[in-house]
């Protein structure tokens, strides 16, 4: 047989080091062992054996303590395993918790996404513009909805800030259950239902953006929830360089064309070297697009130029389909030529060669002149910088790159090319003549066929800082620049993020909806392929309605194979748990019935408290008698109504909350009062038991923590909290865990006696709570159950909400089993909701 030890430092007892002591729970502990544990609040310690709250003196400390002569400590031990033993499988009945409502991510998944996620409310989308504003103002969807499709509404932060929505990706259609799951919920599905290339992308955009200051800031991720898409939040600039210099319709030459001026060189290596800064940023984060023009750069507030992340992602989702029409167009067009620069060009933006060549169907292409095409990367972006900067020199005169077509053998890739690099060459030389010769050998490098020819973007940016030749401009200095060309990169044309899932319009998802409904399936293929989106089918769906009580339910309890269910209407009625059948109904209350508790026992009961004071324990024995086994009352005070809340421990007897501001204690065997507990100053409105621990919680709005053993007092929570008083109205206790719900709306939580967080859950008060598992499940006035995960560690817990279930009536009563959901409404009805 084993020496016994201590519980915390394992070691042997004996009568010089490790002297036992008893704390009033039963448990030893050694001397050396209590001086060293925390103690959270005054006058009591948690007991490491048990983890329950006991007095400890603590100005004598552990000598304060009688010492445990016997070493009864194994016998208690397995006494204690046994009854915990039974109460867990009294608690689980076989049923795994952590599947009531399981969740679509893990932690990690969680704690990568959340902070990108921008609330609901905090965007919001005006349906007029004011007069001032320039037509199409607000945000343009592009490539999903066909060509364009316009709204004509003005996007902003409630601040007034200007934002562009760039859709990233379809949200998963819900379910038809009753059960809404919350916006992010939705979010974090739909960010698990994406390819892990798509996550990568746009993880990358993120995280360029949130580092890069000449890249538009990206906010986060957003939806509205109602067009059914996931939408990239983006900064917003209206000072972008069309619109700077839209006017300019012959460039930086000017009107005359004889060359440039001062005042035009200045100017044009200011923008130009501020472009080659931008894509600088946009290369260093190791993006890259193979296509630009002017549209794609902005100025921000300071004047700098930057590139408008959010038009680059939109132009790049019409690209493809720009190539595919053009295709069709050219299939059925005499006028075969031109096609490709009216669709591409009369919007200035510039495609890479390479780029094209990928998007085009190699049967549509000549290969006599050899051109199999390049990668694309990084120098694909120096092609069409080099085209804006010529864009920005020569205006309208800038010759559009035409790709030709022969019937017989498709589009000439090659040819079509060297035409347009010897138009663009003449032009050069004709307009700069020789005085930037260099300037001009540089951008005809630019435009070399092979990418691995072209120069690379900060060999553009001396050059044009080159121009600066005088002596008067060498206080802008002569900076050196590089960039670290990775080798790998993110082509968002190319990656997944730009493969967007199939177009379906508000009225193409309605009716996807009705299809699904009469028992089809809508199709959501995304590439062409079938891909099974399961949605957000995982909630909560009614199983049936309970109905036959008169007035609003007041409490519900489970025990014995069935349902209990108390109202105000002075009933308590009984439920088959089985098939949800009527069985019986207790009679004999004469004021409304406030509370209701099961005992388990050998001849198991149900107890029910009303308004009035009264306190009835009924038989729940086959078969159910019309009369309560006992009943008695409690001292009424004409100033406080009667009971308000009801907890049951068989060891120590019944517990009542009463509108005396006072709780008594209960023999449960005679109905004897065994003692009268004070300290609230207000109703007791919601009882408790863990771990022989009493919880009251009171309209005053503080939680007081009681002793079963003896009945003291051990400690208050809430009481030192500042600001006025918030009622709590319902609390919970699991293990480790306490809940409390307020008046107000919040919820607070305390996990091993620190309180860990505060968060508000519903519009209104909270009436009830539940708890299975890590989920807490909540009700009020605003006519919703709330379902939420507790999560986190030791020094922080999350509440995440997962969603709701919405119904005409206040939800005055909840309980969780086995994986069912019962809920009472102040409209008599109890529905039971079951995890699909």
């Amino acid at each position: 047989m084993e020496l016994p030890e201590c519980p915390v430092c394992l070691q042997n007892y004996n009568e010089e080091s490790t002297v036992p002591r008893v704390l009033s729970c039963g448990h030893s502990v050694c001397e050396a062992c209590l001086v060293e544990l925390p103690q959270r609040y005054s006058d009591t310690i948690r007991c490491p054996a048990c983890t329950q709250l006991v007095k400890y003196p603590a100005q004598q400390g552990p000598s304060g303590l009688p010492k445990n002569i016997d070493l009864l400590r194994l016998c208690v031990e397995q006494s204690s395993s046994k009854s915990q033993n039974s109460s867990e499988q009294s608690t689980n009945n076989g049923y795994d918790h952590s599947q009531f409502c399981p969740r679509f991510w893990s932690d990690e998944f969680y704690t990568t996404w959340k902070d990108w996620i921008i609330p609901h409310d905090l965007v919001s989308i005006n349906s007029k513009s004011s007069g001032h504003e320039r037509p199409g103002l607000g945000f343009v969807l592009r490539g999903r909805f066909g060509s364009t499709s316009s709204l004509k509404g003005r996007v902003c932060f409630k601040d007034g800030h200007d934002l562009s929505l760039a859709p990233i990706v379809s949200l998963p259609p819900t379910s038809n259950s009753k059960f809404r799951f919350c916006y992010v919920a939705r979010i974090m599905k739909c960010l698990q239902g994406m390819k892990e290339a798509e996550r990568e992308e746009l993880a990358l955009i993120l995280k360029v953006s949130s580092k890069q200051n000449r890249i538009c800031k990206v906010y986060g991720l957003w939806s509205d929830l109602v067009d059914g898409y996931l939408y990239l939040v983006c900064e917003r600039h209206d000072d972008s360089l069309p619109n700077k210099f839209g006017e300019l319709r012959n460039g930086f030459l000017g009107a005359g064309g004889d060359g440039l001026s001062r005042d035009g060189v200045l100017s044009f290596a200011m923008i130009g070297m501020s472009i080659c800064d931008a894509l600088i940023a946009f290369h260093s984060g190791g993006l890259a697009a193979g296509y630009f023009g002017l549209s794609s750069f902005c100025f921000d507030e300071l004047g700098s130029i930057c590139i408008d992340l959010n038009e680059v992602l939109l132009t790049g989702r019409q690209i493809p389909a720009t190539v595919m029409n053009t295709i069709s167009r050219c299939s059925s067009n005499e006028d075969k030529e031109g096609v490709i620069r009216d669709d591409f060009l009369k919007n200035e933006v510039f495609i890479s060669p390479e780029l094209l060549f990928e998007l085009l169907p190699k049967e549509s292409i000549s290969l006599e002149n050899g051109y199999t095409g390049h990668l694309i990367g990084y120098s694909s972006d120096v092609w069409s910088l080099a085209c804006v900067l010529l864009q920005l020199l020569f205006g309208n005169s800038f010759p559009r790159y035409t790709l030709l077509m022969n019937e017989e053998e498709g589009f000439n890739f090659s040819a079509s090319y060297i035409d347009w690099v010897g138009q663009v060459s003449s032009l050069m030389e004709e307009k700069l003549g020789s005085e930037y010769l260099t300037f001009r050998k540089t951008l005809y490098d630019c435009l070399a066929l092979n990418p691995g020819s072209r120069l690379h973007v900060p060999d553009v940016r001396k050059c044009i800082q080159g121009m600066l030749v005088k002596s008067q401009f060498d206080v802008l200095g002569r900076l050196e620049v590089a960039t670290n060309m990775n080798s790998t990169h993110c082509c968002l044309i190319l990656g997944e993020l730009c493969q967007f899932h199939k177009e379906t319009s508000k009225a193409q998802r309605k009716c996807d909806l009705q299809e699904k409904q009469e028992g089809g399936e809508p199709d959501f293929s995304q590439d062409g392929e079938d891909q099974a989106d399961e949605g957000l089918s995982k909630g909560m769906v009614e199983l049936t309605d309970l109905r036959g009580h008169l007035n609003c339910i007041t409490g519900l309890a489970v025990g014995g194979g069935y349902l209990f269910s108390s109202s105000f209407d002075k009933t308590i009625r009984v439920w088959s748990l089985q098939d949800f059948s009527h069985l019986h109904t207790f009679r004999g209350h004469e004021h409304r019935v406030m509370a209701l508790a099961y005992v388990d026992e050998e001849d198991p009961l149900c107890i029910s408290g009303d308004i009035g004071g009264g306190i009835f324990i009924w038989g729940i024995t086959s078969p159910l008698g019309e009369d309560p086994l006992k009943k008695w009352y409690e001292q009424r005070d004409w100033r406080f109504s009667g009971i308000h809340s009801l907890t049951v421990s068989r060891k120590h007897g019944i517990y009542t909350g009463s509108g005396d501001r006072t709780i008594k204690a209960w023999s449960l065997k005679d109905g004897n009062l065994i003692c009268t507990m004070t300290g609230h100053k207000s109703v007791v409105s919601t009882l408790t038991i863990c771990d022989e621990v009493l919880y009251s919680g009171s309209w005053d709005g503080t939680i007081r923590l009681w002793s079963l053993n003896d009945h003291s007092p051990l400690t208050v929570l809430g009481e030192d909290m500042p600001g006025e008083v918030k009622p709590v109205l319902s609390i919970i206790a699991d293990r480790h865990l306490l809940v409390a719900a307020h008046e107000n709306g919040y919820i607070k939580v305390w996990k091993n006696d620190v309180f860990m967080n505060e968060k508000k859950l519903h519009s209104g008060a909270i009436f009830a709570v539940s708890m299975q598992g890590k989920f807490l499940y909540t009700g009020g006035w605003d006519k919703n159950v709330n379902t939420q995960e507790l999560s986190g560690d030791e020094f922080q817990l999350d509440v995440r909400s997962i969603g709701s279930i919405s119904y005409r009536s206040v939800v005055t009563a909840l309980l969780c089993w086995e994986g069912k959901l019962y809920v009472g409404y102040a409209d008599n009805s109890i529905k039971v909701y079951n995890h699909e």
